[in-house]
């Protein structure tokens, strides 16, 4: 069986296009619905993978429709393959899992995007390093003057004084007052 599945993003978008290209394609039950594609949660993908069985093919016009991130892509996909659904996207015939070349280059895309993941975490443990080198820990940059808190303390000024004078929540004097 041949299973479609159309998203679009908003409610003022119309995901009617979608359907009726994948009924073209030969698709017997479509599953549509409006939600982000950054949504993990997506309640009619969820009831088109458990809806596939051995044998079926999972089709959508554009990759995109599907997921978001090569890694989210990769899980879908990875899931469909357990259990024997073949998935192919219509915009891009290279993507056909059913075929010994489609399986190849997602294989291929798959690796690519492994490969993205893994510089990219390089990178940023490289910043991370370059800025504890410098100095800089990270996190939000102090905006309370502790020392101007304890020393308006010392001076008599009461916390609900000290809250109106600096404009600090009375949370943060504590603090400042109990480091």
């Amino acid at each position: 069986m041949i299973i479609g599945y159309a998203r679009v993003s908003s409610t003022g978008q119309d995901h009617s296009s979608q359907v009726e290209r994948l009924q073209a394609a030969g698709a017997e039950k479509v599953f549509h619905e409006k939600q982000s594609g950054l949504d993990r949660e997506r309640p009619e993908l969820a009831r088109a993978l458990e809806f596939a069985r051995e044998g079926d093919v999972l089709i959508i016009t554009k990759l995109d429709r599907l997921a978001r991130s090569a890694a989210h892509l990769h899980e879908i996909v990875e899931a469909l393959d357990k259990k024997g659904v073949g998935f192919r996207v219509l915009d891009d015939a290279s993507l056909d899992t059913t075929t010994r070349t489609g399986k190849l280059v997602f294989g291929i895309l798959a690796s690519i995007a492994e490969f993205e993941t893994a510089l990219r975490k390089e990178r940023q443990m490289e910043g991370i390093a370059r800025a504890k080198a410098e100095g800089r820990t990270g996190g939000r940059p102090r905006t309370v003057d502790e020392d101007r808190i304890r020393a308006m303390r010392e001076e008599g000024f009461s916390v609900p004084q000290i809250v109106k004078e600096t404009g600090i929540s009375r949370a943060a004097v504590y603090r400042a007052l109990g480091s």
